[in-house]
């Protein structure tokens, strides 16, 4: 077996046992409640793939597989990035403008949306890259500390002047139905959201496994002097890296916004916490895209289910973010099960 299938194959492993081990730490949280373990968790299961949840579960996960996506890549180069709250706020702020006001069909207003939410979360991801290369501020500060301004930036203009007098909400207009994205094709329950996140996962994997800057990206993971001394650009490609990043919350930010949300609320992209969660999903899968898209749909699910069960049973979602932190400190033991031979 190549190194690559045993460093695969560890990983899986890892994060496995850490599941395991956090369910069952998880069910003596639900015991010390009163609660009966196996119901909870039958009650999360079944309300996370069984009829109008496994929708749901879809849904959600298109918005957390984007985010863990985001990580990733900037981990894979050796970058943190924090800021995917600012990124997919000003994605998504981009896209809802360009839907409302550009003056193009429906379908072409869409399009150039999409595309202006990329740009504009990749432009702001790069300027902390920029930040980061000629003033030496950590990524991981800069990141931060951006998504402060875009929050305050965004919230300052839907509530004075993009809001829509007519609502009582701080929010846009509505995007016109022509400028949406189809929530169903051929009455499946499959979005254009769906497609579009299943081909960017499809592209960000296979540049991993099989591309050159996927190639350099693990070295200057790994060891970004080694990566530097072999003939990588490091500069350019912390920029490149930070733009790929942030496009992809940009681009999350439109497709809540044209395929979900319909309009630009103050507060409405950022109350599921879906980079915070994005997030973890990466650090579960040790930034490993095809890891990343399993754990993303799997805290989907986990979550979809703790809505469920707290309508069922009476019990707080939040146990289900309970339920992810203890996988996240289990996977963070890995070393006291999974010795470096």
């Amino acid at each position: 077996m190549t190194g690559v299938g045993l460093e695969t194959r560890s990983r899986f492993a890892a994060i496995l046992l850490s599941i395991v081990v956090a369910v069952v730490l998880g069910g003596l949280v639900v015991l010390s409640t009163g609660a009966n373990p196996i119901s909870v968790y039958q009650e999360i299961v079944r309300g996370a793939l069984l009829g109008r949840g496994l929708d749901e579960t879809l849904s959600r996960s298109v918005p957390l597989i984007g985010m863990g996506l985001a990580a990733a890549i900037a981990f894979r180069a050796g970058l943190i990035n924090l800021g995917g709250d600012g990124q997919m706020l000003v994605g998504g702020l981009a896209a809802a403008l360009v839907a409302l006001y550009v003056p193009a069909p429906g379908a072409v207003r869409a399009v150039l949306a999409l595309m202006a939410a990329i740009c504009a979360g990749g432009l702001y991801a790069w300027i902390a890259a920029v930040l980061q290369l000629g003033l030496a501020i950590p990524f991981l500060i800069t990141s931060l500390l951006l998504s402060y301004i875009a929050r305050g930036v965004t919230s300052y203009l839907v509530r004075y002047p993009l809001r829509d007098p007519s609502t009582g909400m701080p929010e846009t207009y509505r995007v016109a139905s022509a400028a949406r994205l189809p929530n169903s094709i051929f009455d499946l329950p499959i979005s254009v959201g769906m497609l579009i996140m299943a081909a960017v996962a499809v592209a960000v994997i296979v540049n991993d496994k099989h591309g050159v800057n996927g190639f350099e990206w693990r070295m200057t993971g790994l060891n970004p002097r080694f990566a530097g001394y072999s003939g990588t650009n490091l500069q350019r490609q912390t920029q490149r890296v930070a733009f790929l990043s942030g496009a992809l919350a940009g681009l999350v930010g439109a497709l809540l916004i044209l395929g979900q949300q319909y309009r630009f609320t103050d507060g409405a992209l950022l109350a599921p916490g879906y980079t915070w969660s994005g997030l973890m999903a990466a650090v579960l899968a040790m930034a490993s895209p095809i890891a990343t898209v399993v754990t993303a749909a799997f805290f989907a699910a986990l979550q979809v289910g703790g809505f469920s069960m707290e309508r069922a049973l009476g019990l707080p979602a939040v146990l289900t973010w309970v339920l992810q932190a203890l996988i996240i400190l289990c996977l963070a033991a890995r070393p006291v099960f999974f010795k470096r031979r």
